[in-house]
């Protein structure tokens, strides 16, 4: 199909971006489910879009179109009647309408402004008959008008989070400063501070380490629990320093970054915690593991 596609795609492609309303797609049975997963991915990509039922259409819902909208009828024979009886009445409110279909000699193809062809000659179902073949590639066509779209308007990741702010995707586009811990979260001591201290805070900020920072607020180092164990190991007490037992050059995360980001920095080099540094290197906060992961961010 991508082999096969013409002008016709760009020209709806175009359509659809200068839409100043909702992109409505329409279709009955397989089709219908088809069309509301592409109304789905349209509107988490920036094109509002919904799907309206043909017969719900053809009983009162066409009230729900606006002449600023644009229609994307799905039909693989171009023939459904649902879908015929409606079309023309939406043509009348000036409306584009864009078919997708596999015969553009069919009456949907001919009162449509556009029409995209699928090219299905046959169902993947044995009995050519069940909707296989022909939902699969009007499924792919979707996300391909979707990408197409997402290009056009230079969608950016904040953009996609800002429909997306839960789960999974609301976390890996979520910002480092959006969830870092800041201010007095921050557990710090300084290089001349006793052991026996650098314990206190550790224990007191939960996060398992400390930054350490010289008199100027600037990041020196870090130590973390594993430090801590490895320095008694090595006859350091609880008198020694910290710069003596610190980290020096830590791994590190800027607040203007992705939390994918800092889990990609973890992941790879086996920490849990990471200082976030401004653009002019200050410590500005720190990020934990489950700051990424955890209930914060959720």
């Amino acid at each position: 199909m991508a082999e096969l596609l013409d002008e016709n795609f760009e020209r709806a492609v175009q359509i659809i971006y200068r839409t100043q309303g909702r992109v409505i797609l329409t279709g009955v049975g397989k089709s219908g489910l088809i069309c509301k997963k592409i109304a789905a991915t349209l509107s988490s990509t920036g094109t509002p879009a919904f799907f309206l039922h043909p017969t719900d259409a053809a009983h009162g819902d066409l009230g729900m179109v606006r002449g600023e909208d644009t229609v994307i009828a799905v039909s693989n024979s171009g023939e459904t009647a649902e879908l015929l009886s409606i079309v023309p009445i939406i043509k009348s409110f000036g409306i584009p309408v864009i078919a997708i279909t596999s015969n553009p000699k069919s009456t949907l193809s001919r009162i449509s402004d556009v029409t995209i062809n699928l090219h299905v000659e046959r169902e993947a179902c044995p009995l050519n008959l069940a909707p296989t073949t022909s939902t699969t590639l009007t499924l792919a066509l979707g996300d391909a008008i979707a990408g197409a779209l997402m290009k056009l308007k230079g969608f950016t990741p904040e953009e996609f989070k800002r429909y997306h702010p839960g789960g999974k995707l609301g976390i890996r586009l979520s910002k480092i400063g959006e969830i870092m811990r800041r201010g007095e979260e921050i557990p710090k001591v300084y290089p001349e501070t006793p052991v026996k201290k650098v314990i206190f805070e550790v224990s007191a900020k939960k996060l398992g380490a400390t930054l350490v920072l010289d008199r100027r607020e600037n990041l020196v180092g870090i130590i973390t629990d594993g430090d801590l164990r490895r320095a008694f190991e090595k006859g350091y007490n609880l008198d020694s320093k910290a710069q003596e037992i610190m980290t020096r050059n830590p791994k590190v995360i800027r607040e203007d970054v992705f939390a994918e980001e800092a889990l990609k920095i973890m992941e790879k080099n086996k920490i849990t915690v990471l200082p976030v540094l401004n653009r002019q290197n200050k410590v500005v906060g720190i990020i934990h593991l489950h700051d990424i992961l955890g209930k914060r961010v959720v």
